[in-house]
């Protein structure tokens, strides 16, 4: 029988691993061979008020490798994917996850190597049908070969034993609203999962550009990469108070930048970013990732 966890409006924090904010590959969990294998049979369910809750922080983070493979987390509302999930050593409990959350495994909460911290996302077992709705609240899991970590009740609400291929879709207005109660930021909370209504309330005259990275071996800071061109060009009308912002389409992604920067106004950028959006944006020299502080 396929099992939906409902939302509800909530007020306790949950916190958990660890902060990724370089490109060098993250050093704890994820070897592949340590994830967790359930025996119980324990459906006992705790209250879900958490899932809506402020985080301590809201943590996108900085581009980062693992075994060559790059990766560069973004807010993405239209996140749609399949793929290898597993489940969170309970080992972990008590850890801090990346938005400064502690890491329950008896909670409904899961890793991502992408999503912004916290999201909230549906995550189906394509093997039997069944769903759960997670708040995803750290960075992980260190390997290739999976795309989330469940914490153990949630695998155990969708049959997970082990390793499951699943599919994970991003419930946006669920996701807008944790993102805005983290930034303290008053929303008006619509009941159903389709994408809120956006009221224009002025109207932005500066049009976008889509444009290639710079190569004159200047600055680009990145803020985000998602798959709507909309999304992305009304995110680059809203940042064009801090530079050149652009639209750059590589593939199916469509990749918000500020370019034409020197090291100093790359600073700033990165600075103004993170203080007034509360935004972790990537760097670039010359089309190469490089570390967002070490300028």
């Amino acid at each position: 029988m396929k099992k939906v966890v409902s939302l509800a409006a909530l007020t306790a924090l949950l916190a958990g691993c660890m902060d990724l904010n370089s490109s060098s590959t993250p050093a704890t969990y994820g070897s592949g061979l340590d994830e967790e294998q359930l025996t119980t049979t324990d459906n006992t369910l705790n209250t879900n008020a958490y899932l809506m809750a402020a985080a301590p922080k809201y943590y996108i983070g900085s581009a980062y490798k693992i075994e060559d493979v790059q990766y560069i987390p973004a807010e993405d509302l239209t996140y749609n994917q399949t793929g290898i999930a597993g489940i969170v050593p309970v080992e972990l409990n008590g850890s801090k996850t990346s938005d400064g959350e502690t890491f329950d495994s008896n909670q409904f909460v899961a890793t991502s190597k992408t999503l912004p911290l916290p999201t909230i996302a549906k995550v189906t077992n394509l093997d039997n049908g069944s769903s759960v709705i997670v708040r995803v609240n750290n960075r992980g899991p260190f390997v290739n070969t999976r795309i989330m970590d469940l914490s153990a009740a949630a695998a155990r609400q969708i049959g997970m034993t082990g390793t499951a291929k699943v599919q994970i879709q991003v419930l946006p207005t669920e996701s807008t609203t944790v993102k805005n109660a983290t930034l303290g930021e008053t929303v008006q909370v619509t009941t159903n999962q389709t994408q809120p209504t956006v009221i224009q309330e002025t109207v932005v005259e500066q049009q976008v550009q889509t444009a290639p990275v710079a190569t004159s071996g200047e600055y680009s800071v990145q803020v985000a990469a998602v798959y709507s061109e909309d999304n992305a060009n009304a995110l680059a009308r809203e940042l064009a108070q801090y530079g050149n912002a652009v639209v750059v389409r590589e593939g199916d992604m469509y990749k918000v930048r500020i370019i034409n920067l020197d090291a100093a106004n790359a600073r700033r950028v990165i600075d103004s970013l993170r203080s007034d959006k509360g935004m972790a944006p990537g760097l670039l020299k010359s089309g190469k990732w490089i570390n967002a502080d070490s300028i």
